[in-house]
């Protein structure tokens, strides 16, 4: 990363947000101007390798063809024209999603938290004849900001400040079936869990984990609902995340939730939330039920039906569980107990996390200084999500600016020693 000219841009932009934008984002002391593939550029002209890729959104990378193509296309021939009528692209996107999926019926919005919302109105109208409304989720969840989405989260300083919370919420143990078992009541109505834990610091269920909490459904009469908000789109190495962890297990080619959150990816940039719901439960939702102003946009459904059609011609699914695993083999051999600042790697395909000693801002800060953009996840995990289409030698740059930067700190510390995380 070079200097071309001093910061003044990035200090007029930095300005403006400040006297014009709710302070809500901590964000970093820089401002993009452009990108191309695996690369953004800054106002002042430095290059940055993107991992952070939007935070799992920008699937086919920057400026991708696929998708501007199909954007121009779109908005040539009809943007909207509201829910009260029907359009192909609508009939086109879900179909797609319906058939890598499983047999029901689809929802579109805009968003992760919208997403999410549906299935919350899904397991309270489903439970409404037996008076039950409680979705039971996990520890260290995150499932978006609004209120209800808030209060689903299983992490407390996202709901602080915000009391009192949504009714209709418990928060269980990550991977504890036995405790899941335990908190179902009279009231519950569904489990709602993440495959992989994004924000909780990439933690990933087990197949047999996700196979037991479909039998607690079905024992006791509950929905399954997964969080794919973070983990679809092939980031895992397959369309959804609850797919790759499922392989090998013995339930494996029946095995389905009864609701599956989308965003994010689903249109590699281009806002569109969806939320599929397994037959029959999707006619729960008739109409008057639920509505989303843009949701399903004839913009919206083209451009993500494109992205989706090119991930799977190209085989990114494929593509990116190959190159995740090179980069998290070659991650895991920098890790030590007690040089740099580099301790494990979680995560699968095109979402790993890489814990750290320090705090994770710090270490966001030191790469993004280097040139490197990776998003930090807690305290002390930071995300890799490299576009899906990543070249080889893009994974090798990062590797070796991860190494180069776990070396200074190996230096700093044999000099300092580690502290706490700031």
């Amino acid at each position: 990363m070079t200097t071309s000219r001093s910061n003044q841009a990035t200090e007029e932009i930095l300005e403006r947000y400040r006297r014009y934008l709710v302070p809500s984002y901590a964000r970093f002391p820089v401002a993009f101007a452009r990108g191309k593939g695996s690369y953004i550029w800054d106002v002042e002209g430095r290059r940055y390798l993107d991992f952070c890729g939007g935070i799992a959104v920008n699937g086919l990378g920057h400026a991708s063809p696929v998708l501007a193509k199909a954007l121009e296309e779109a908005a040539a021939r009809l943007v909207h024209c509201s829910n009260l009528y029907y359009h192909r692209a609508g009939a086109e996107l879900a179909e797609i999603l319906v058939h890598w999926i499983g047999p029901g019926k689809v929802f579109f919005s805009n968003s992760g938290a919208e997403a999410n919302e549906c299935l919350f109105k899904l397991a309270r109208r489903f439970g409404e004849a037996r008076g039950a409304f409680e979705i039971l989720t996990v520890e260290g969840s995150f499932h978006g900001r609004t209120l209800a989405a808030m209060a689903a989260t299983g992490q407390e300083k996202v709901r602080r400040g915000f009391g009192p919370a949504v009714p209709g919420f418990r928060h269980v143990p990550f991977l504890d079936l036995a405790e899941m078992e335990r908190s179902v009541g009279p009231a519950t109505a569904a489990i709602l869990v993440e495959p992989i834990q994004g924000e909780g610091g990439v933690r990933a269920a087990t197949g047999a984990y996700l196979r037991g909490l479909r039998r607690i459904c079905d024992r006791h009469g509950l929905l399954l609902f997964f969080d794919e908000v973070q983990t679809g789109a092939f980031r895992s190495g397959r369309f959804l995340a609850f797919q790759r962890l499922m392989e090998g297990c013995e339930e494996e080619a029946g095995f389905l939730p009864d609701g599956v959150a989308m965003a994010k990816g689903l249109a590699a940039g281009f806002p569109i939330g969806a939320t599929w719901i397994r037959d029959p439960y999707g006619d729960l939702l008739g109409p008057g039920s639920h509505a989303s102003t843009f949701g399903g946009s004839p913009l919206a459904c083209t451009v993500a039906a494109a992205v989706l059609r090119y991930m799977e011609a190209e085989g990114l699914g494929q593509e990116i569980r190959e190159k995740g695993e090179r980069l998290s083999r070659e991650v895991q051999a920098m890790a030590s107990p007690d040089h740099g600042w580099i301790e494990s790697v979680s995560g699968l395909g095109g979402l790993l996390g890489v814990r750290v000693r320090r705090s994770a801002r710090a270490v966001a800060e030191d790469l993004l200084a280097r040139g490197f953009l990776v998003a930090p996840a807690g305290d002390r995990v930071i995300r890799l999500l490299p576009p899906l289409n990543v070249s080889s030698e893009e994974i090798s740059e990062a590797i070796a600016i991860l190494r180069a930067a776990n070396e200074a700190e190996a230096q700093r510390g044999e000099n300092e020693g580690y502290g706490p995380p700031a």
